[in-house]
């Protein structure tokens, strides 16, 4: 095997490892001669590895029906009830050790914190990424902290790419993550994301919808199923907000969280994520055959020297006051920086570019 072979199985691993999913989804009938018997010794029966706190938790979350009815964590089980349950899964399997790094903290209490990350970094360690992680960052900012006699441990309930930069909630606590997991799962957790992407619109606003699944030919990329024949359901809704004729900055809605689900979607439909080395968003993909253009998007590409997609928005109830908030962050400089050097580049041209 070549050494660039085996530089691409890595990053195929690398991604393997980020993507396992974060949530188990069961489904039980209970037997007709079941005696009564209190839901979470049941449950502790007939799953494995799963302990009463984190059943009594995910009930406490309304995270388990019975005949399509959330039930209380004392509920006793009847023979022919219909249980389903959704659990979190934090990444396992990784020993988690703190490292002082520094982190951009939007916001914190007792069950979860917010953070912007940076573009570049990993969020949880896995293959080739044992250390200098998000969770590595938080597992040293919550030591000291105590709160109702534990230190909290930080629960992963969702990811973004290593190179996408923007907001992140975690939770601290079991009954935390039990609850945010169940709005993730539910698809109730409101995330906006902002993405210059190569090419103009015709239409204000938009919706892509597509099955995603690897892509049998690169095994390192997400590809669309638009038949449905294979992949997982997926939904991203857009808006344009500026166009700068040859790329256009729109606002991205997940209906859906699936692994590169904008970045795979975006390609989709002809307008590929600038400078995305994965989906094509790496050349010129719109524009003139001037050779000062072709330097112009080469120091673009210097500046923002990764996918311009940043997470900007997150909505969700609250897992302890159960009330809906709302946090957003700005851009982070190097986007910003290029889209400055764009609203410049169009205003330059105007008149040329209205010509073409």
């Amino acid at each position: 095997m070549s050494e660039e072979e085996n530089f691409d199985l890595n990053e195929f691993l690398e991604e393997r490892e980020q993507e396992h999913e974060l949530y188990e989804h069961h489904r039980i009938v209970v037997d007709p001669g079941q005696s009564l018997l209190r839901i979470d010794k049941f449950l502790m029966s007939r799953l494995q590895n799963v302990s009463r706190s984190k059943i009594q938790a995910a009930a406490s979350a309304n995270s388990i029906l019975v005949n399509e009815e959330p039930i209380k964590p004392n509920y006793r089980v009847k023979p022919d009830d219909i249980i389903t349950i959704v659990l979190p899964t934090p990444p396992r399997d990784t020993a988690i050790y703190p490292e002082d790094i520094p982190i951009k903290v939007v916001y914190e209490d007792d069950d979860i914190i917010l953070v912007h990350k940076e573009a570049g970094m990993v969020v949880h360690p896995g293959f080739n990424n044992y250390t200098g992680t998000l969770i590595n960052a938080l597992a040293y900012h919550f030591e000291g902290q105590n709160i109702d006699r534990k230190e909290p441990s930080p629960y992963l309930v969702h990811r973004i790419d290593k190179n996408t930069s923007g907001l992140l909630v975690i939770a601290k606590n079991e009954n935390a993550m039990a609850s945010l997991a169940q709005q993730f799962f539910d698809h109730s957790i409101e995330r906006k994301y902002n993405a210059l992407v190569w090419g103009d619109f015709e239409e204000e606003s938009g919706t892509i919808t597509g099955n995603l699944d690897r892509n049998p030919k690169n095994r390192l990329e997400m590809t669309v199923f638009p038949d449905g024949s294979q992949g997982r359901h997926a939904v991203t809704h857009y808006r344009v907000l500026e166009r700068f004729h040859y790329v256009t900055l729109v606002e991205c809605q997940l209906e859906t969280g699936r692994t590169h689900q904008i970045r795979a979607h975006m390609r989709h439909i002809g307008h590929p994520i600038f400078n995305d080395d994965t989906y094509g968003g790496n050349r010129v993909v719109k524009g003139t055959t001037f050779t000062k253009y072709k330097q112009f998007i080469d120091n673009c590409f210097e500046m923002i020297p990764r996918q311009a997609l940043h997470a900007k928005t997150l909505g969700f109830i609250h897992p302890r006051t159960k009330e809906k908030v709302f946090f957003e962050t700005d851009l982070p400089e190097d986007f910003s920086s290029v889209l400055d050097k764009w609203r410049r580049y169009v205003a330059t041209k105007g008149d040329l570019l209205e010509e073409e």
